[in-house]
């Protein structure tokens, strides 16, 4: 140590402020990334933006890489499976904030499927089905201000709702297109299909 008014002359000393913070002092520059993380990253940004869990997304896609032989567009096929969702359903029609609570409330019944109580919320939904909110949970606070929600969302075309009594109808097939999910599918499938 040194006493008061000296002053410190070696590199070491603990009152020389570095021009450079702590830590190691080579640091390493990102590079190209690889294919795997690639899609990888891919996989979870579609994964997420449906808010399903590993297993269940894997098993969509295996599905559509088994069938790949019958099926024209693989991309666009996992695209309607996975919007053809009760859930995703019901939060494309501006019935929930967003998948999650969408989820949420189906799992908690609150919603029926030609007239029959549906909890399930990876039921897929069929071109002609109408989906409707079950009497006893019309006054819940999740649709309070229900007729607000409707008028922001945009339904996309494959899809209508009755905003007086709250009746939803899939009424066509959705399209990738029309979708705009924020992956590159096709890389998703090469993620799976090593």
């Amino acid at each position: 140590m040194f006493l008061k008014g000296e002053r410190c002359a070696s590199a070491k000393c603990a009152m020389i402020k570095r021009a450079f913070p702590p830590g190691p002092e080579k640091k390493r520059r990102p590079g190209a990334a690889s294919g795997y993380k690639k899609a990888l990253t891919e996989k979870q940004k579609l994964r997420r933006w449906y808010g399903l869990p590993e297993y269940q997304f894997k098993q969509y896609v295996v599905d559509i890489l088994e069938k790949r032989g019958k099926i024209q567009d693989i991309a666009d096929e996992l695209i309607k499976r996975l919007e053809k969702r009760l859930d995703s359903v019901v939060f494309n029609l501006g019935l929930a904030k967003s998948r999650t609570n969408a989820r949420q409330m189906v799992s908690h019944g609150y919603f029926l499927v030609n007239n029959k109580t549906v909890n399930i919320p990876s039921f897929k939904m069929k071109k002609g089905d109408l989906i409707a909110i079950r009497e006893g949970k019309k006054k819940k606070g999740a649709f309070k201000d229900i007729e607000v929600q409707l008028k922001k969302r945009t339904i996309p075309s494959w899809l209508e709702i009755n905003k007086d009594t709250l009746i939803g109808k899939v009424k066509g097939e959705p399209s990738l297109a029309e979708v705009m999910p924020p992956a590159e599918i096709s890389i998703i499938f090469e993620f799976y299909s090593r």
